[in-house]
């Protein structure tokens, strides 16, 4: 059961209740206000992301190993995309968990991605053999 879908209500009505507390009906609309720029400002930043991404190669991302370097567990899929200005070219079955993507660049280098609630667990970075060293 994920905590947050039960925490945030719970956080917007108990700001609401503590801005009517404080100031009234004035204080509701100051604290409702003040919701409401901040999911303007997130829906903002998704639109952005979005028309990044949109301009940009599905799965293709500048560079993987520094894509590897900058990853983190637990940040979100769009925190992802937000870094690699593409969307990531989707491995696994649609609504299967986890959800695997995966994101190339031009040496056919790739990062692949492991989401478990759209959350980042783990990752792995795959570099070509030279063909040199094969030989």
């Amino acid at each position: 059961m994920n905590l947050r879908n039960i925490f945030v209500p719970a956080g917007v009505i108990g700001l609401v209740l503590v801005g009517y507390a404080s100031a009234g009906w004035s204080g509701v609309a100051a604290v409702v206000g003040g919701l409401v720029m901040w999911a303007l400002l997130h829906f903002t930043r998704l639109m952005n992301v979005m028309k990044k991404a949109a301009n940009r190669p599905m799965g293709y991302v500048g560079s993987a190993v520094m894509l590897n370097a900058r990853l983190k567990p637990g940040v979100n899929l769009m925190h992802v995309m937000a870094m690699t200005q593409s969307l990531g070219e989707r491995l696994s079955a649609e609504n299967a968990q986890p959800e695997v993507y995966r994101w190339t660049d031009g040496t056919q280098s790739h990062v692949t991605c492991e989401f478990a609630n759209g959350r980042l667990q783990k990752w792995t970075l795959e570099r070509p053999q030279a063909e040199a060293e094969a030989e």
